[in-house]
């Protein structure tokens, strides 16, 4: 009989520690949803000195990882979670989750948080980011946005890049340099807000349906989108 309660003790006390883990799981990600939200009112009220509308407009996905870390001495290194929207013919899909994670050499000393935007550009960037596991690199794959109102002409961004890449500290936009940093699904982050695994293709192809934790961002995605859209038709106009 002790053996028994002590199997069943056993039993109990590891359904509560997975029900702490879910519970724990599903904050950090609606948080990390709630901060996305964020990055993207400051991209839609910095015009002037944020992404310029027309890369914003014809983006066919959004990525948005909130407080990436950048940090190390001698080789540094890159880690985040965040949030990803695909344009469907529905509107915005809804959410799914990503972790960037990666190495780059180079002299860095200290700790420096950033959240990072990218914007996929092109059929085969959105492509890349559907196979759900895919490296950044350079030669036309990824490349620093350019940064204000209006994108330079003497750029190739419309035809070959397929993801422009973004970075905001204290307020401010720049273009990211983001080459060895590879982009997977975060699993964990996907059961706890949809209560179980499901592939980014059918998620970003506008098959799931939008829990409601995740509308306030899916509605920041599609408000900066219709901003940007609207501000780039008026100024065609003048």
């Amino acid at each position: 009989m002790k053996k028994i309660m002590s199997l069943l003790l056993m039993s109990l006390i590891g359904l509560v520690g997975t029900f702490a883990w879910a519970g724990s799981a599903r904050e950090d990600t609606v948080d990390r949803m709630q901060k996305s939200v964020d990055v993207l009112h400051a991209v839609m009220a910095t015009p002037d000195k944020g992404i310029p509308e027309e890369v914003l407009s014809g983006a066919k996905c959004i990525v948005v990882v909130p407080d990436l870390i950048k940090g190390g001495f001698i080789i540094g290194g890159k880690h985040g979670r965040g949030v990803a929207s695909c344009r469907t013919p529905e509107g915005w899909s809804a959410p799914a989750f990503v972790s960037v994670g990666g190495g780059s050499w180079g002299l860095q000393i200290g700790i420096e948080g950033v959240d990072l935007v990218m914007l996929v550009m092109n059929d085969r960037g959105l492509q890349h980011l559907l196979s759900s596991k895919f490296e950044l690199t350079g030669e036309g794959s990824v490349a620093a946005g350019p940064v204000g109102r209006h994108a330079s002409a003497g750029t190739d961004w419309k035809m070959n890049t397929e993801m422009l890449t973004y970075s905001r500290s204290k307020g401010v936009f720049a273009g990211l340099t983001l080459e060895g940093a590879v982009v997977e699904q975060d699993n964990d982050s996907t059961r706890a807000i949809y209560g179980k695994h499901m592939e980014f293709r059918t998620i970003l192809s506008g098959k799931a349906s939008t829990p409601q934790s995740a509308e306030a961002f899916v509605r920041a995605v599609s408000d900066a989108g219709h901003q940007a859209h609207v501000a780039e038709v008026n100024e065609d106009k003048k």
